[in-house]
């Protein structure tokens, strides 16, 4: 696998850091910051070559892969140099918590920024919609079918109009949250989640 880069790894200050280079890994669908590791011209090449994050042990002296024990692999999304060239940014999709203590990032909660809450619940309705647990709301939507749902985005939809003309802050946040939630199941009922709509924003920020 070959992972595409927009910079030479040629070109990165090696010499800086004694041949080695902090990577920040961050979730690639919600930003939150996931963990700091080292990596050297093996890591990185590694890295880009198997997908998987590879880092520079510097207790053990060797490479080790993030997960090659755990099973909590960073499946590689893209990968840039900072302006000095002297740091590396990884964005990357987590296969389960990324600390060594069970939880999803090594700086806890404070890595975690209030939107990112959204990508966290994007990929728990994903996981809703592949398991069925039978307890679950989510589930009984995705059972009622697409009309059901789509149904139930536009009554929200019709609610949070409403709330927005005739109640107060509090009731509108309540009623866009409902409203959200259930574009989500809708969006995921359709194969799709709210990375595609933020791509497709993107876009048109571009093009604008």
């Amino acid at each position: 696998m070959t992972v595409a880069i927009d910079f030479d790894p040629e070109r990165l200050a090696w010499d800086k850091g004694d041949g080695l280079l902090p990577a920040v890994v961050q979730h690639a669908m919600d930003g939150r910051v996931l963990m700091l590791g080292y990596m050297n011209r093996a890591a990185l090449a590694q890295t880009l070559a198997g997908g998987l994050v590879t880092f520079y042990s510097r207790s053990r002296q060797r490479l080790w892969t993030k997960g090659e024990t755990s099973g909590h692999v960073l499946k590689l999304v893209s990968m840039h140099a900072d302006c000095d060239a002297d740091s590396l940014l990884l964005l990357a999709d987590p296969a389960g918590p990324t600390c060594h203590r069970g939880t999803d990032s090594c700086f806890g909660d404070a890595a975690a920024p209030a939107l990112a809450f959204l990508g966290r619940l994007d990929a728990l309705v994903a996981r809703r919609e592949r398991e069925r647990p039978a307890d679950s709301y989510t589930t009984r939507l995705f059972e009622g079918g697409l009309r059901r749902i789509a149904q139930k985005v536009g009554e929200e939809g019709v609610e949070t109009s409403l709330a927005a003309v005739a109640e107060d802050d509090a009731a509108l946040l309540g009623e866009a949250a409902d409203l959200i939630y259930h574009l989500i199941v809708l969006l995921r009922a359709r194969g799709l989640g709210l990375g595609a709509v933020a791509e497709t924003l993107a876009t048109r920020h571009a093009v604008g």
